[in-house]
């Protein structure tokens, strides 16, 4: 499966295919010539994506709507810095390994480069890296207690990666949708 990277512009949510460099994960490693993935190939793939007013995120009245209509019941903060993360380089290492979880990925950034809440379907392989700024502040959200289980690839037995899979040919997604404004 291709590796694919996103980045906001803007209003827009810009995802592309990656090149297989081993220069610094932190680059943007488009491939030549560039492949953007559009929009509508990310909602396929169940990739849902909301700008919400970071500045505001406590009493954003759009952010509660979205975790009561979607179940995100529990919440924390954590700010991804070689400050503040013991290990740095080895962690962001880490989490650039392409891998799945058992569960959505949904992840809020308050600060950094882009300010916006992104989620990734239980069982969809992905990576996770900082730009060369090596900040973000992020709230990260789960429907009950917080699973934190990486499977790097492949895990294509899991039980999750298996009903993925299966639900991108029933073309279940995109049906998830909620309003924010």
């Amino acid at each position: 499966m291709n590796n694919i990277a996103m980045e906001g512009k803007e209003d827009v949510l810009e995802a592309w295919y990656m090149d297989d460099s081993e220069e610094d994960q932190r680059l943007p490693h488009h491939r030549e010539p560039k492949e953007f993935v559009s929009f509508d190939k990310l909602l396929e793939l169940g990739v849902v994506s909301w700008r919400l007013n970071a500045d505001a995120y406590e009493t954003d009245e759009n952010l509660r709507k979205i975790r009561e209509a979607r179940g995100y019941s529990y919440m924390d903060i954590c700010e991804v810095c070689p400050e503040k993360l013991p290990n740095y380089e080895a962690k962001i290492k880490s989490f650039f390994e392409e891998h799945l979880h058992t569960d959505e990925e949904i992840r809020y950034c308050l600060d950094g480069s882009e300010r916006r809440l992104i989620v990734l379907p239980a069982g969809l392989y992905h990576r996770f890296t900082l730009d060369t700024n090596n900040y973000i502040k992020a709230m990260r959200l789960f429907v009950g207690e917080p699973v934190w289980t990486p499977y790097n690839r492949p895990h294509d037995e899991l039980p999750a990666r298996k009903e993925y899979v299966e639900s991108l040919s029933r073309k279940e997604f995109g049906t998830h949708a909620v309003e924010s404004h």
